[in-house]
């Protein structure tokens, strides 16, 4: 399947793996794009541009197909050493960048330079026109649906798509609630290229998670996500558990007076007890309300085939039953 996305990334079909904390290490990208998506190392889980370099070269080793690092910018006072990131990935010859949070405006023109492609996360329009103004390539557009964070606006895919098809000139994925054929299919005539999937693919054989991680998708479903951070203005779409259900007491307790110190025991350095332990109640970890369409835990390359199997199903035989009726 062609798209403007598959032309500019080079892949074979229009699937993105997201670039999600403890998830996206050298093997979980390899599998997805050996499939023939564009799989993502995660910048930030590697805590120094070396281990990124590592990482970068890990990958490489494991695949000859095109994949990509997400650098995600933080707005923290200690910030991590972008500029040496930016610096392994340039000279690891990645050339695909998926930047999300603040503004990446400061790593565009060495990364162009390099003739890598910029694809930014972004949670509205006005968001992704800005990417659009500074020179980005790509965005990604996530609806309220999609783990992690959603923004404030709170606008899910069906509207938030086709508005970005109305105003955008650059392409666009869809990221937020896509598990399947039918996500890639509905996406495409809502005005995406292709689409952008973090929660389903922890459910895949490749993912360098805990089992128990795995199995919690399974077992979850749609109503099992909880937002929680509302009163910092820093929302996250989280997965039901112990630790979340107390720091959403905790905000309707404190209400306005709530910090991050408050609730730092239950999102503060956690990820690597959930993904790498299986600790599954030590605190909140990204999950989109996708948890409801995820049944199984197939291989990056069954669980793909199987998204464009379906997909052609619907464009050539479902939908043109529709027209000639």
């Amino acid at each position: 399947m062609k798209t403007r996305i598959t032309e500019m990334f080079g892949i074979e079909h229009p699937i993105i793996q997201g670039g999600m904390h403890y998830v996206g290490f050298a093997e979980m990208a390899a599998a997805v794009s050996n499939a023939g998506g564009l799989g993502i190392i995660t910048g930030l889980t590697q805590k120094t541009p070396a281990d990124l370099a590592n990482e970068i070269a890990k990958c490489r080793d494991m695949t000859d197909k095109p994949f990509g690092v997400n650098l995600t910018f933080l707005p923290v006072v200690n910030a991590p050493d972008y500029p040496g990131m930016v610096k392994a990935i340039i000279e690891g010859g990645v050339k695909v960048v998926e930047t999300a949070g603040n503004n990446p405006v400061q790593v565009l023109p060495a990364l162009h330079d390099a003739g890598i492609k910029v694809i930014h996360k972004c949670t509205s329009v006005r968001h992704s026109l800005k990417a659009q103004a500074i020179g980005c390539d790509a965005v990604s557009v996530d609806g309220f649906e999609c783990g992690g964070h959603p923004g404030e606006d709170d606008i899910p895919n069906f509207i938030l798509l086709p508005r970005a098809a109305d105003e955008l000139d650059i392409p666009f994925v869809a990221s937020g609630g896509m598990a399947d054929g039918r996500s890639l299919v509905a996406a495409l005539a809502l005005g995406a290229e292709g689409m952008n999937m973090g929660t389903r693919f922890i459910a895949t054989k490749e993912a360098p998670v805990h089992e128990k991680v795995k199995q919690a998708l399974v077992a979850a479903s749609e109503l099992d996500t909880r937002l929680v951070m509302r009163p910092l203005r820093n929302t996250e779409r989280v997965l039901t558990n112990v630790a979340v259900e107390r720091l959403l007491e905790k905000e309707r307790a404190l209400g306005a007076n709530i910090t991050f110190a408050d609730i730092a025991e239950e999102v503060a350095g956690v990820y690597p007890r959930i993904m790498l332990e299986g600790d599954m109640e030590a605190g909140a970890w990204s999950c989109g309300m996708v948890a409801g369409l995820i049944h199984d835990i197939p291989t990056c390359k069954e669980l793909i085939d199987r998204i464009m199997a379906e997909a052609n199903a619907i464009i050539n035989k479902r939908l043109p039953g529709f027209a000639n009726a």
